[in-house]
């Protein structure tokens, strides 16, 4: 009973922890990100007003701006750093990301029409050794031509903010402008694409197909999770993997009922054979042992759930006490960009962990009840 509450209460544990920073990692990308986006095979949406009033027939979607993303060099001294470049309506903004609350020392109504400014990821300013009210200059990719040959287009942008969405891959490689004057820098005659906001952003994959069908033009429409399917489809696989090795220690405790319930059979054959002269049938003797092993499954993996949860529900508070404990620190703020180790308890996983120890714990009594029904009267009282 004990091993298969241990195994039990880890499995939940672990998968809730793994939920846990799955979820962290996926709000701090989505605090930067679009639910849905929105784009032309041709690169520039033109009518962009027309494409989102059509999205926002669609009741999942409650929001949608339009953005400019291009990749660029930013130079600030002797240092160089690739970067993608988005530009932005400051007003739009808010309706499909949490851009605005994650900047420090200024806000998106900082970047206005014509005067090139730019908030740059906390991790980009400082490895470019720049604060507000600095200026850095931009590269575009495509140079222009003059009689001395191809010269790269050049253009200073004035640093107005900083922003820290807590993932290194945007802190760090990420910058926001203006959109006209992205459209200028980059020489476009329009916005990239459209973003979209929807009510629920588990439902983006769903969404996206619909308005693919229902966008008029050569639309394409891609959800969050196909931006990032090479993280997501990681971590799918790597709790994939802990479920499977975990459930192992479920399986040892399950084998170890088999032994116990054999060992029982075999000290039990004389109580046995005196039940079967009293008349007792093959199957009431099977069920006494399936009973037997059964409730032993069903009070550890009720027992294992409720170890499980108490420590789940209780992350925030037990992992601090063992940090001061013990005077360590598990995740290092400026390594992981989070201090904590965060949980998210699914009903559903539990559930499932719960039931597989209960079968795993029915399936062990077989065996062993199949072999207590075979005992024959006679030869296990011949030496009584």
């Amino acid at each position: 009973m004990g091993g298969i509450a241990l195994g039990v209460a880890a499995l939940i544990v672990v998968l809730s922890v793994m939920n846990g920073f799955q979820k962290e990692v996926r709000d701090r990308m989505l605090s930067v990100l679009s639910h849905v986006e929105v784009f032309d095979v041709t690169g520039t949406l033109a009518n962009w007003q027309t494409t989102a009033g059509e999205a926002q027939k669609n009741p999942a979607v409650i929001g949608a701006a339009p953005y400019v993303e291009a990749q660029a060099l930013i130079v600030r001294e002797d240092v160089m750093r690739g970067v993608v470049l988005r530009g932005i309506m400051p007003a739009e903004e808010p309706k499909v990301s949490d851009v605005a609350k994650k900047i420090k020392g200024g806000s998106l109504d900082d970047l206005r029409d014509g005067e090139f400014n730019i908030i740059l990821g906390a991790e980009l300013a400082r490895g470019l050794h720049v604060r507000k009210g600095d200026k850095v200059t931009l590269a575009a990719p495509e140079g222009q031509l003059t009689p001395a040959g191809m010269v790269p287009r050049l253009k200073a942008f004035n640093v107005v903010a900083v922003f820290e969405a807590g993932h290194q891959e945007f802190d760090a490689g990420l910058a926001f402008i203006h959109i006209n004057d992205a459209e200028k820098f980059f020489r476009q005659n329009g916005p990239s694409g459209l973003r979209l906001r929807l009510n629920d952003m588990l439902k983006a994959p769903q969404v996206s197909r619909e308005l693919g069908r229902s966008l008029k033009g050569d639309l394409i429409a891609r959800d969050w999770s196909q931006q990032n399917s090479n993280y997501f489809a990681a971590v799918k696989i790597e709790k994939t993997m802990m479920f499977i090795i975990l459930s192992l220690i479920i399986a040892v405790a399950a084998f170890n009922l088999v032994s116990t319930l054999v060992m029982t059979v075999t000290d039990k054959q004389a109580d046995i054979a005196i039940l079967r002269t009293l008349g007792a049938s093959p199957w009431s003797i099977m069920k006494i042992f399936m009973i037997q092993g059964s409730l032993v499954g069903f009070l550890g993996a009720g027992l294992g759930v409720a170890i499980g949860l108490s420590l789940a529900l209780n992350v925030d508070v037990i992992v601090p006490f063992i940090e001061r404990l013990l005077g360590i620190q598990f995740l290092n703020k400026e390594v992981y960009f989070i201090s904590t180790v965060p949980s998210d308890v699914r009903s559903g996983e539990v559930w499932v962990i719960g039931m597989i120890a209960i079968v795993l714990a029915f399936l062990a009594t077989l065996y062993p009840s199949w072999r207590a029904a075979r005992v024959k009267p006679a030869e296990a009282l011949r030496y009584e």
